[in-house]
């Protein structure tokens, strides 16, 4: 009878230990599901990218902490409750009260597990979508920083065409000056030929303006050397400007 007494003292003392650490597990659980919570709605008050990837480095790290802390206190409170479903299938002192109990800490497992399981769920939902925009954002601004690399290039490249082209247009100027410029001088020899065929011809008729006609052909000859220094200067100088 002592015996029987004493080992009733003991169940129900087993009882309620496993009853007390059921308890204080689901307090803890409690706890850390409001800290689960609050993270995940930090994640989705996050409304730019930057905020986003601010909050990677910081709460992508804590996120990890709290999901295996939650993870093992689901594991250790599944521990509990099998303990405390072993003492009542024994029979020893299983009374309704205690079937009732075990049904509500099994019913509080089962909230916190499903509870876990959503915010988790939303926060890598979250959590991909953002890091899939960051990886878009990314290669947007490497376009947008290899586009405007390519048009600097292609200012530099339009410059330089138009400095080529103004050259060319200098050069073609000089080219047409000197053209022109050959024109007069073989226009002058012809006239000046012809001059110096009539005055050729009058010198021998008169031989008193033969002096006459050899100053004239000095001075033409002195005319035409500065002339034609003018124009080699004026050539030398326009296609110094041009190149």
């Amino acid at each position: 009878m002592k015996m029987a007494v004493k080992t009733q003292g003991d169940a129900a003392a087993k009882w309620d230990e496993l009853r007390k650490e059921a308890s204080r597990v689901e307090n803890d659980l409690y706890l850390k599901l409001v800290s689960f919570s609050k993270l995940g709605a930090s994640y989705s008050q996050h409304e730019s990218l930057s905020s986003v990837q601010d909050t990677e480095t910081g709460s992508g790290h804590v996120f990890d902490t709290m999901s295996l802390e939650i993870e093992q206190l689901l594991a250790k409170l599944g521990e509990v409750n099998d303990s405390m479903q072993s003492h009542v299938d024994s029979g020893v002192e299983a009374t309704p009260t205690m079937v009732h109990m075990l049904q509500r800490h099994h019913d509080i497992l089962r909230n916190y597990s499903q509870e876990f399981a959503k915010t988790k769920t939303n926060i890598k939902q979250f959590r991909d979508r953002e890091d899939l925009l960051g990886s878009v954002q990314r290669d947007i601004s490497a376009y947008k920083a290899s586009a405007g690399g390519l048009n600097r290039r292609t200012d530099l490249y339009l410059k330089e065409n138009e400095h080529i082209r103004n050259s060319d247009r200098l050069a073609d100027e000089a080219i047409s000056v000197a053209m022109a410029t050959k024109e007069n001088l073989t226009s002058q020899r012809g006239v000046f030929g012809g001059i110096n065929t009539r005055m050729s011809t009058l010198t021998n008729r008169f031989p008193v303006i033969n002096s006459f006609v050899q100053r004239i052909g000095v001075k033409k000859r002195k005319d035409a050397m500065i002339l034609g220094g003018v124009i080699a200067v004026c050539i030398i100088v326009l296609l110094l400007f041009a190149f």
